[in-house]
Order: C-alpha cells, then structure tokens, then sequence
C-alpha cells in the first residue's frame, strides 16, 4: 500500500479548511513525498466533505504558493522543494524568480501565442485520441456554461492547453502552462473584463467549438486557419485594433 493510501485511510476530517490544513501538513511534513500524485478532485470532496469548488480552491492556493503542480491529463503532484526537513527556527529557502512571466505583456503574449499555437493543429490531428477530444469539449461545455468572467477565461485556458496536451510533445504543453501564467496576472485579467461582451463571447464559443470539430475531422489546415483567426480577434479586441 503506498503512503497516499495509508493517510487517506486514517484522515476522514471534513470541509475546504480541514482538507487544506491536511495536505500542508502532510506535504511539508514529507508524509506526501515529492513527485506524489495527489487523489482526484472528486475523491478529495468525498472524502472531507468539501464541495468541488472548495477543493479546487484549497488547491489553487497550494499551486500559488508552490507546494503542488497540476498537468491536463496527468494530475495533481507534490512539487520539489515543498517539504521543509530543517527546524522549524530556520529560514525558507527563497522561491525562484519568475521574471520571465512577471515581465511578459499582453501584447507580448499575444505576438508569441500567434507565433507558436497555429502550429499545434498539425501534431494533434496526427495524435490526439479519443481521451482528448472528449477533453477538450469538456472545457467548451464549461466555459459556456461559465457564469463569470474569470470563469470563463479559466475554462477558456484550459481548453488552449488541452490543444497543447493533444500534440503530445512537452514543448507545446510548457509553452501553453507559461501562457495561462502570464493570464492570470492583473493586466490581462483587466483587458478581458473590458473587452468581452457577451457577443464577443458568443463568438469565441462558437470559434471554439468549430476549431474543435476541425481537428476531431483531422483537418489540420482548416484547424490552423481556425485558430489564427480566432487569436487574431482576440487580439484585436483586446487592444481595440
């Protein structure tokens, strides 16, 4: 029985603070080693009583503070450098820089995600499987039914990294992890609330799902052509062009 196992059969406490007070003291404590891949967010709202929602705050906030990292596809795993074996009374070693995300402007990202995302469709019709479509219209069906903004855009980034995902090589799926960083800093957030109108929404909906049934036909010219149009407008709508 692995050691995941073992904690999950002793710890049965309940709701979004127990559940978050648990995995810190378990990661830190090196009781979850590193590289370990948590329980489902389903098994984690059962098990302590917290609904979807709680759990995948509670993680989010592990995220942010660089106790666990989460991949499309593969899971939610404890991250180097998250278990604290020296006394408590010494410091913590200082995080490392980001300067990279930190420092990248919209109009940055959107020049490098023209650049590299139009190149994906050619990888996925070659590789995407049935796993991933199903994916991918998970993320449509939920940024649809989103009820925010910021929701919206959470589902509308996961469904750009599920097309990194769906090519199968790790260079895309970095790139695509760099890019939702990147919007989720202020300035990109504060552009989008000011330019999504509800039709622009509509029309981003329906640009999804038509890439989406491009690629699931293993049209890769029509996907690409699809795509570029897609952040095309996103683009010009973002900086009023």
């Amino acid at each position: 029985m692995s050691s995941v196992d073992e904690i999950r059969l002793t710890v049965r406490s309940k709701g979004a603070r127990e559940l978050a007070h648990y995995l810190e003291e378990a990661i830190r404590s090196g009781r979850l080693g590193v590289g370990v891949r948590l329980p489902p967010e389903r098994e984690l709202s059962e098990e302590f009583g917290a609904s979807r929602g709680a759990v995948r705050r509670v993680l989010a906030d592990l995220k942010g503070r660089g106790l666990i990292r989460q991949a499309v596809g593969s899971g939610t795993f404890v991250m180097p450098g998250a278990f604290v074996a020296a006394p408590v009374s010494a410091p913590e070693p200082e995080p490392e820089p980001k300067s990279e995300v930190v420092q990248t402007s919209p109009a940055e990202l959107m020049e490098a995600r023209l650049l590299i995302e139009p190149l994906m469709p050619g990888l996925i019709v070659r590789y995407a499987t049935v796993a991933d479509f199903t994916h991918m219209t998970e993320c449509i069906e939920r940024s649809e039914a989103a009820a925010s903004i910021e929701e919206f855009e959470h589902w509308d980034g996961e469904l750009h990294r599920a097309f990194a995902v769906a090519t199968h090589n790790s260079f895309f799926l970095r790139v695509l992890e760099l890019t939702n960083e990147v919007r989720e800093q202020g300035e990109w957030g504060r552009l989008k609330r000011k330019s999504l109108t509800p039709e622009r929404r509509s029309e981003y909906e329906a640009q999804h799902r038509a890439i989406v049934d491009a690629l699931r036909d293993r049209d890769a010219e029509l996907a690409c052509e699809l795509l570029t149009g897609h952040l095309l407008q996103i683009r010009d709508n973002l900086f009023g062009r």
